[in-house]
């Protein structure tokens, strides 16, 4: 892998907006970010959304045919299409002409895909998809792990998430001790169902990790936790929810700004504020989800994403990539020696 400037497989097929706009952040990443981009698609449509930017350096362009229909059953459709774009960006990583793959196609395909042409890391048992969540603390995000990986998980998962998790905390995000918390229904420790109740006592017997124990809905967004571990199957019904909120937030902003000269007086007072409000809970901003566990890097965006989203996504690759998260995950027995190599905490609350 090349640790100077990441090379990053971008499915250009992938999206409702596919080819333009997912080429056009291509086109910014790789201007802003010292990144070497791979358009994988049809080599015409890919041709005919790059020349839509005529001043832009030209970028390599790898030919697919066909794409994964959001209405295929994934696994039928990879097999059925071994051409397709999503197939061609992730055996470009398993070939080590690529260092990363950035889709925002169907993700149960990219998630299937990844599986089948990077395989899990040694040690991992189940990969999970963590993204980021805005919290009520200025530059302040949380990472939620899993959000769709995986519909039912095992203890041992969620432990396994928790320590992924903290290690992208830690090394990406600069925390040096990243809080982790298990979402439940309640904050004592024999709350919740059976998968919950044992995934607490692996977590607060891991002496490797900062586990402060049950965090409730509320606490998602309260800044008071670096990471949050639950199933795939409520972790995508939380995401879903945080999508719409802050969708619904945005929405009600441009609804209640005063109309007329008014309001554009006022909204040009307030643009800054707007903008960093946007930066804040737009998921746009935040680009896509990683998924963790898998030999190689893999940012699943948004379906709806547009250009801005897909540098983001494109940001987030890098920065995996720079951080060397899946070396740092792909060595089991000295995970937790790297995590924490000077010593083993006492507690996460001092105890």
């Amino acid at each position: 892998m090349s640790l100077t400037r990441a090379r990053i497989a971008v499915d250009a097929m992938g999206g409702d907006y596919a080819p333009n706009e997912i080429v056009a952040g291509a086109i910014r990443a790789s201007e802003e970010l010292d990144v070497e981009i791979i358009l994988v698609g049809d080599h015409g449509e890919i041709q005919t959304a790059l020349n839509l930017h005529p001043n832009s350096k030209s970028l390599k362009i790898v030919n697919a045919e066909g794409v994964v229909e959001m209405g295929e059953e994934p696994i039928k459709a990879l097999r059925r299409k071994p051409q397709a774009s999503i197939n061609v960006a992730m055996n470009l990583v398993k070939n080590g002409e690529a260092d990363a793959v950035v889709s925002a196609g169907h993700s149960g395909a990219a998630m299937a895909a990844a599986k089948l042409r990077l395989d899990t890391l040694t040690g991992i048992k189940r990969p999970a998809i963590g993204t980021m969540f805005p919290t009520m603390l200025a530059g302040k995000s949380v990472i939620i792990l899993d959000v769709g990986a995986n519909v039912d998980s095992d203890p041992e998962y969620l432990e396994q998430f928790a320590v992924m998790g903290s290690i992208y905390s830690k090394y990406v995000l600069d925390i040096e001790e990243p809080q982790v918390g298990l979402l439940n229904m309640g904050e004592e420790p024999g709350k919740g169902d059976k998968l919950t109740k044992e995934t607490y006592k692996l977590l607060e017997a891991n002496p490797y990790l900062y586990f402060r124990g049950n965090a409730e809905g509320r606490d998602v967004l309260s800044g008071d936790f670096d990471v949050i571990v639950c199933d795939g199957f409520v972790g995508n019904v939380l995401l879903k929810f945080a999508e719409a909120i802050g969708e619904i937030m945005l929405q009600i902003m441009r609804q209640e700004l005063p109309q007329g000269w008014r309001g554009q007086v006022g909204t040009a007072l307030l643009k800054p504020n707007l903008k960093r409000i946007k930066q804040r809970i737009d998921h746009a901003e935040h680009g896509g989800a990683l998924l963790f566990g898998v030999a190689g890097v893999c940012i699943i965006s948004h379906g709806s994403s547009q250009a801005p989203s897909i540098f983001n996504a494109i940001r987030l690759a890098k920065e995996a990539i720079t951080n060397q998260v899946i070396e740092r995950i792909q060595h089991p027995n000295q995970i937790y020696k790297e995590f924490n190599s000077n010593s083993v905490k006492t507690s996460a609350t001092g105890e």
